[in-house]
Parts: structure tokens; C-alpha cells; sequence
């Protein structure tokens, strides 16, 4: 039986990828350049989105969409849920301020939802995260990018080649201990100590559609998931429509 995403391929058409918690666009460029259509959700205002954007809460949006069935418009779903709940670099940095246990742990009610879809996913997080599995690592070393930022992807309902971690140039710049480190990677994280320019922030990551530190620092580099949508696009079996 054809289904509708084989149909939309046939004619032409993107596939079509729901970016949830999508924050301002850094995987959803990624997609977008690999071939898919890209919806983002995010419970923040994201004027800065590049591409169709829903104001509202993920979890929820997931859920009304599978209650409706137009979740059968999307070919692929992206998750980027908040980490800091469970993160041990949140916790254990934070631990004597008592943050880290009060953030709201999302990961696990998004896989259910996800699940329910019948869709292959992704739910990315930072190292620091136990309760997700590695099924895949990217660092930006590995796309000649100006930061490291390592990045796990758990692969619901398909699989991709996990390629070498290309080894370090060097350090990350910036202030550690009261001692400054110069090396080829800015640290797209926080502010002051070092820290990057908007400029430099931008030109490190691949994101040139906002200026918004915040956003810079919590997007992930478009390289990292125009490989993943390359990757998934050429595994899906070619199209064949019945007259």
C-alpha cells in the first residue's frame, strides 16, 4: 500500500518534519537543507524561526495532532526536549544552589507520545543525560565547525551509521579556574569568561538567522541534522506508485 509520505516524494514534494521543542531553528535548518518540509513548536515566542512555526506546548501539540490524525502529514519527528532535569552537568553544577531537581523532566512523556506516532524520531539531548540511549554522538569536529558541542540522538523506528569522533584540535577558548585558554573552538555557553561575539557564536555554529545569544547558545549546528536527514532520506525506499 502507498502511503501518503511515498505519494508527496512521487510528486515532488518534501517530506514533511515536525521540530519539536524547536527554540529558534538550528535543527530545523539542518533538515530543511538535507530535503524536508519543517513545522516547528515551541512554548516560546521564536520570531526568529526560518519556517512554519506553532506558539504552544510540544507535548501538547504532539498529542492533539495524534488525537486528529494529521500527524499523518509528517514523515520524521525531531524532539529536543529541556534538559536540565535529569543532566548531570545542570545538577552537578548546580547542586549546592538547589537547581537542577526543578526543572520538569519531559524526556520520557515525549518518547510515549512519540512512540504512539508510528514515526521514525529523534530525541536529542547533551551528554549528561542517562535515561536516553546513545544511538548516536556528533561533535562539531566532525563537520570542521568552530565549536565541540556533543550531541546524542536516540533513534526511534530506524538506525544510521555512527561515524568517527574525530579527534580535538584543541582547547575550547575562554576562561577556566582564573587561567586563559586559547584553542579553535568558542564556547557556545553562557557569557562573559571568554565567551564568543554574536558574530563569532554565529560564524561557529552555521546559524546566521539570529542574533539572540540565548538562542545561539542552545540551538544545535545545522550540520549535525542536514547529516541526519541525508542520512534518513537515502535509507527510505525508493518510491513506487501504483497506476
Amino acid at each position: 500500500m502507498t502511503q501518503p509520505t511515498d505519494i508527496r516524494r512521487a510528486r515532488g514534494l518534501r517530506p514533511r518534519l515536525l521540530d519539536l521543542f524547536s527554540c529558534a531553528g538550528g535543527a530545523a535548518m539542518g533538515y530543511h537543507r538535507a530535503g524536508f518540509a519543517v513545522d516547528g513548536v515551541d512554548i516560546a515566542s521564536r520570531p526568529n524561526y526560518p519556517f512554519a512555526y506553532h506558539h504552544g506546548d510540544a507535548p501538547e501539540r504532539l498529542a492533539a495532532l495524534i488525537d486528529s490524525g494529521e500527524i499523518e502529514r509528517y514523515a520524521f519527528v525531531h524532539a529536543s526536549p529541556p534538559c536540565q532535569a535529569k543532566c548531570a552537568l545542570t545538577v552537578g553544577t548546580n547542586q549546592s544552589r538547589g537547581w537542577g531537581g526543578r526543572h520538569e523532566d519531559l524526556v520520557a512523556p515525549t518518547r510515549e507520545l512519540l512512540e504512539k506516532t508510528g514515526l521514525p524520531y529523534i530525541i536529542e539531548q547533551p551528554n549528561g543525560r542517562a535515561d536516553i540511549r546513545r544511538d548516536l554522538t556528533l561533535c562539531g569536529e566532525m563537520f570542521g565547525l568552530g565549536v565541540i558541542r556533543h550531541r546524542n540522538f536516540e533513534l526511534g523506528g530506524w538506525t544510521i551509521e555512527q561515524p568517527a569522533h574525530v579527534a580535538h584540535r584543541g582547547r575550547v577558548r575562554g576562561w577556566r579556574h582564573g587561567r586563559y585558554f586559547d584553542g579553535p573552538y568558542v564556547a557556545a555557553y553562557g557569557n562573559g569568561g571568554g565567551k564568543p561575539s554574536i558574530p563569532e557564536l554565529q560564524a561557529a555554529m552555521g546559524i546566521t538567522w539570529t542574533d539572540v545569544r540565548e538562542e545561539l547558545t542552545e540551538a544545535i549546528p545545522p550540520a549535525y541534522t542536514e547529516f541526519i536527514g541525508r542520512a534518513h532520506l537515502a535509507a527510505m525506499a525508493p518510491v513506487e506508485v501504483a497506476a
